[in-house]
């Protein structure tokens, strides 16, 4: 009889890596999905739904990411600062002038699951950078190209 193993929180730390992304003229949408396939472990054969067995992802240039059509026109982010009339709308082009690394984390925060507890652990090893500099030497990044 098989039995399934499953992998505990300590191997899945031991087997962390870290991976470096460019998100030079990327499609938002695509990118996002594959950031968010190694945060969770997806791409792993030791992955368990209900454990953090992913790795850390570095993203640099997230100034230079690109949607498709016209949606660079159309879409806009939303937040509410609590009070009445307090809806405050941003259209694409803007927030990609001010908070470029902001587009992208929102991306990846809707592909991972809602509000859990596993979801902001995952979520806390996406390390984005506008430009191509970075303060993630250390972790030894392994460079991946899509």
């Amino acid at each position: 009889m098989n039995k399934t193993k499953f992998i505990s929180k300590e191997d899945a730390l031991k087997e962390r890596k870290c991976y470096l992304f460019d998100a030079t003229g990327k499609t938002l949408g695509r990118f996002a999905s594959e950031i968010a396939k190694i945060l969770r472990g997806k791409h792993k054969p030791s992955y368990t739904p209900n454990t953090d067995t992913g790795d850390a992802v570095i993203v640099v240039n997230a100034e230079k990411i690109k949607v498709t059509g016209s949606k660079a026109a159309r879409k806009v982010y939303t937040k509410h600062t609590g009070w009445l009339g307090g809806l405050r709308v941003t259209p694409y082009r803007e927030m990609l002038k001010k908070k470029p690394e902001h587009i992208l984390m929102h991306a990846v925060r809707g592909m991972l699951p809602v509000k859990t507890p596993l979801a902001r652990a995952q979520l806390k090893k996406l390390h984005i950078f506008i430009g191509e500099k970075h303060n993630m030497h250390a972790q030894k990044p392994i460079a991946v190209n899509i």
